[in-house]
């Protein structure tokens, strides 16, 4: 292949991946927004399902709640050893 076809190529290539980009954030734009307008009822689902899975599965929530402490622990000391170096 010479250059001018790798040129040429480059070029459509570069041409798929702006409009590609476009269409990923119409896509994730339409969910913010969804979210920023129906907070209330979101929350309230969220809501809902917690109080749902605490009546049927309590050990549940209490593995979700230790998963959840030990990915903020984890964070928390990889944000301290960048800190340090």
């Amino acid at each position: 292949m010479n250059q001018e076809k790798l040129l040429e190529k480059i070029s459509i290539l570069e041409g798929e991946n702006a409009s590609l980009k476009e269409q990923l954030q119409k896509y994730k734009n339409t969910q913010k927004e969804y979210y920023e307008t129906h907070k209330d009822a979101v929350i309230q689902k969220a809501n809902c399902r917690l109080k749902k899975l605490s009546e049927e599965n309590p050990e549940k929530i209490k593995e979700y709640r230790r998963s959840a402490y030990l990915r903020y622990k984890a964070k928390k000391l990889k944000e301290s050893e960048i800190k340090n170096t």
